[in-house]
């Protein structure tokens, strides 16, 4: 039978109009939103709730845009210890430290010799791969990988594409190492490492109007081609300001590369008024432009904007890069005061596909930027010894707002790359850098680290009020930087206000000032230790102590039978510590405890088997855990220690050979017991599938080791057997 035409139309209509919903409802099963977890490292719950009661926080960006249309919990648990390197390590694998054996951001792998160390964001998740061992944790990303998700880090802490190897003897060449961690295992589909320091440490520079000459008249025409007139005579520093050897791949020859600076009077208001610097390679002169990234050509200064200026380090085989920033000048030049930021670049020592994401990076978003540095707050770099508290501290205050924007960009550059990714990983290093550097907030403190009596009422009530001031400016530059990547991922459901993406704003622990810098080094050789049988690696406020085991060390030497007399020497030692010092007493104390916890490694089961000894583990001792895991109480930190060491008011000088208690040269710290309320994390979370009632809801508590398995839950993949959080239960919630 012939079906006449008009029939078949509608019939094929009808089959259509049934089929319609079920393409759809496939469709949006295949397109589940992405996830995105970014972390802010240092963000402590108190500081973003009151910000976000003030205003300092927009109830309508970022965080707050989160915490109105999604939920935050009163508590997010950090890990033991209250870390960086380990909390991140949590996070992804969902299992605690002692289980996924990255214990602390620097620590002892116990197949190593005796006295080296590895750097926890250059580390093993999981524990050393040697022989048949069985890795003890697994970082979400292999899990979804293997599941065909696509994953992308832009950055995170161990997502490098570098191999990890054993810690070598010194004098041997790194790569004779041991592969610990294969490349493939630290890689994602979109990978952008962390900024590498090629050595050449930041600068400052004062002059006088005696460095200047009138520039030569090629100059200052080429000075007008680029469209910078002056309207004084174009001066420069008769001699060039510096020559910096760029890095280069080893084995290469480094590149000297010499950088001239001329003075401009941009202000056309009839008075010798110099306002701008311009900075410039020698052999280039000032080239006009336009600049392909991650060329920036000369780097044109103003001293009233109050802003660094990139340098891109032309020629250089690592595309490194700098910043110049005027931290005084003079109208008419008697002071100039410059800093030139130390040298960074985004390593090329890596696979093929991360390599390709660093092209992309610089390509894009530009070289590397400068990281907040800690040496020029802190007076450590002579070159910026004479330079006022103030300017260091804006110099500082522009590198955190600087190297935040940088990372934003580059995290927005990476969804853009990758729109199609499954979970995309952001890390952020503040507010840490600035916690640690302005919480100037207990009158224990001293506010200038060179004087030990300004504490108290004799603390500068002016230089906490600005420490304060720079801390709240670090969180809203990672809230903004929030919101942008809130943005670039799809931004907001016009009708729930809940972005359209999946988006976890966390931080991996708490802050809490500290007065007190503990050498912990001192202490254990004021104590008698050998120390090549017992030795400290401290992080923060927390320290593992091993002893040099034979038979589990390489080059141990500490018999079994020596092992627990050994390690109950060092508790008591630790626990002998004590603060008599009414300066730095809680208020009513007349002697307090400088040791918070001590944790040991646990006894063999059984006494006969010398062969466990040393190898036993808990649930806070893990594989390469010190045999003493000890945390300080707060107020002290094992960070900070000034060159020489300036001893505390009221101190009575001992008869100890080396001093253990000093002033700090900088005021936040974390590594604290993480039960203590200073030390939680924050927890924001939104999006189309993070089921909440209503907006604003509150959690009371969850866990980072909670992390990993909700996000697996949201992406439908099983968590690994090893993994210990559990995914979160969003119906738990309750209105704020």
């Amino acid at each position: 039978m012939i079906v006449p035409a008009m029939l078949r139309i509608s019939f094929f209509k009808k089959i259509c109009r049934a089929l319609l919903p079920l393409l759809a409802a496939a469709s949006t099963a295949q397109a589940a939103p992405k996830v995105i977890l970014i972390s802010l490292d240092g963000a402590t719950p108190q500081l973003v709730e009151s910000y976000l009661a003030s205003g300092a926080l927009p109830p309508d960006t970022g965080l707050g845009r989160l915490a109105k249309a999604g939920v935050r919990a009163r508590r997010n648990v950090s890990v033991l210890p209250s870390l960086t390197a380990p909390a991140h390590a949590a996070m992804v694998t969902g299992s605690a430290p002692a289980a996924n054996d990255l214990i602390a951001n620097s620590f002892h792998l116990t197949a190593s010799p005796f006295a080296l160390n590895i750097n926890g964001f250059a580390a093993p998740i999981g524990g050393p791969a040697l022989g048949a061992q069985t890795p003890t944790a697994q970082p979400i990303w292999m899990a979804l990988r293997a599941a065909g998700k696509k994953v992308i880090a832009a950055p995170w802490p161990n997502v490098d594409g570098q191999a990890v190897r054993l810690p070598v003897g010194r004098g041997q060449p790194i790569s004779g190492g041991t592969v610990i961690a294969p490349a493939e295992e630290r890689a994602v589909d979109f990978t952008v490492p962390f900024g590498e320091d090629s050595g050449v440490a930041a600068c400052g520079f004062a002059l006088t109007r005696a460095d200047f000459i009138e520039a030569p008249p090629e100059l200052t025409a080429q000075l007008t081609a680029a469209g910078h007139r002056s309207f004084s005579p174009v001066l420069w520093k008769k001699l060039p300001l510096e020559t910096i050897s760029t890095p280069v791949p080893y084995g290469q020859p480094r590149r000297d590369q010499t950088i001239a600076m001329a003075a401009l009077d941009t202000t056309d208001d009839g008075a010798e008024n110099y306002d701008t610097l311009v900075f410039f390679d020698t052999t280039r002169g000032i080239e006009p432009g336009p600049f392909a990234l991650p060329a920036t050509g000369p780097a044109y200064v103003r001293a009233g904007d109050g802003v660094s200026r990139p340098f891109y380090l032309e020629g250089s085989a690592r595309q490194a890069g700098t910043a110049f920033f005027i931290s005084q000048l003079a109208p008419d030049l008697g002071t100039v005061r410059i800093a030139r930021y130390a040298v960074h670049y985004l390593p090329r020592n890596v696979p093929p596909a991360v390599l390709a994401s660093v092209d992309d990076i610089n390509a894009h978003v530009g070289a590397c930027a400068a990281k907040p540095d800690i040496a020029i707050a802190g007076r450590w770099l002579p070159s910026f010894a004479n330079f006022p508290d103030a300017e260091r501290e804006a110099i500082f205050e522009d590198q955190a707002k600087t190297w935040t924007d940088y990372q934003a960009r580059v995290a927005v550059r990476a969804l853009e790359k990758n729109p199609d990714a499954d979970l995309a990983l952001f890390y952020f290093s503040q507010p840490d850098s600035s916690a640690h550097q302005f919480l100037l907030t207990d009158p224990r403190q001293a506010s200038d680290p060179l004087d030990p009596a300004s504490l108290g009422a004799r603390q500068d009530a002016g230089k906490a009020a600005r420490y304060a001031n720079y801390l709240q400016e670090a969180y809203r530059a990672v809230n903004d930087a929030v919101e942008r990547i809130i943005q670039a991922a799809g931004g907001c459901d016009e009708r729930t206000g809940r972005p359209r993406a999946n988006v976890f704003v966390v931080s991996d622990h708490g802050f809490l000032p500290f007065h007190t810098a503990v050498n912990i080094h001192a202490l254990l050789q004021n104590a008698g230790f050998d120390p090549k049988k017992v030795r400290a690696v401290p992080s923060g406020a927390a320290v593992n102590i091993y002893l040099n085991l034979r038979g589990r060390e390489p080059d141990g030497i500490v018999p079994p039978a020596e092992y627990l007399e050994l390690q109950k020497a060092v508790v008591t030692a630790l626990q002998s510590q004590e603060e008599t010092n009414a300066n730095y007493l809680p208020a009513g104390e007349k002697r307090a405890p400088i040791f918070d916890k001590i944790f040991v490694r646990p006894a063999p089961p059984t006494a006969d088997d010398p062969s466990l000894v040393g190898r036993t583990t808990d649930e806070r001792i893990g594989h390469d855990s010190g045999d003493v895991l000890a945390l300080l109480a707060p107020g002290y930190d094992f960070d900070g220690t000034q060159r020489p060491p300036v001893r505390r008011s009221g101190d009575d000088a001992d008869s100890s050979k080396f001093l253990v208690l000093s002033v700090p040269d900088f005021y936040g710290a974390h590594g604290y017991d993480p039960a203590r309320p200073e030390m939680s994390a924050i927890f924001f979370a939104a999006g189309p599938d993070i089921p909440v009632e209503h907006g604003g809801a509150m959690l009371d508590e969850v866990h980072l080791i909670d992390l990993a398995p909700t996000i697996e839950k949201l992406l439908g993949v099983a968590p690994a057997p090893t993994v210990q959080g559990r995914a979160i239960d969003f119906r738990r919630t309750t209105p704020r």
